[in-house]
């Protein structure tokens, strides 16, 4: 039967951490099924999706990853997922939607129209944030987010409310179907 897990990983930014956690999914004798790594600040941040149906693969892999972290200085968490993964995005009776935010960085924006979003009960499927000098040199931020909505809720009033909130913020908010 397979089994499946989330391992996290995070630690100094360095050559040959994937490689490292890669490995140790493999010797482990478990399957990379998704992943998503990025570099953020100085440290390196991964979220891997595994599976395996050997009975010792959760053994191995706490063990493994109890080494990794002593000689690369990565934290490490691994959690068993009990009932596999979730169906595909977007889930059944849901539309896939794609958020955008922009404008001068300042605190609250991701709190902002992530609020109006759990409002109006959208699922975040993915989301990306990051902020570079702007024009004239001033922070510039732009958050972008892939959501899932119910049948039942109105893209429309979504919009709506994310237009109000961009207001309230002072940054321009798009949302569009994907």
């Amino acid at each position: 039967m397979k089994q499946w897990f989330v391992l996290s990983a995070i630690g100094r930014d360095r050559p040959g951490l994937v490689a490292e956690l890669a490995r140790l999914v493999f010797d482990c004798d478990a399957n990379l099924e998704d992943s998503r790594m990025t570099i953020l600040g100085s440290d390196f941040a991964a979220v891997l999706l595994g599976s395996c149906t050997s009975s010792e693969a959760s053994d191995s892999l706490a063990v493994g990853a109890k080494r990794l972290e002593r000689d690369h200085g990565l934290t490490i968490l691994i959690r068993q997922l009990d009932e596999g993964p979730r169906a595909s995005i977007p889930a059944a009776d849901h539309s896939l939607h794609r958020v955008r935010a922009a404008g001068e960085d300042k605190a609250g924006i991701v709190a902002g129209v992530c609020g109006v979003l759990a409002e109006h009960s959208a699922n975040i499927a993915e989301l990306t944030s990051r902020s570079a000098p702007g024009p004239g040199g001033s922070p510039h931020y732009e958050l972008e987010i892939v959501i899932e909505l119910p049948s039942r809720s109105s893209p429309g009033a979504l919009r709506d409310a994310l237009e109000a909130e961009g207001d309230r913020l002072v940054v321009d908010v798009s949302m569009e179907p994907v």
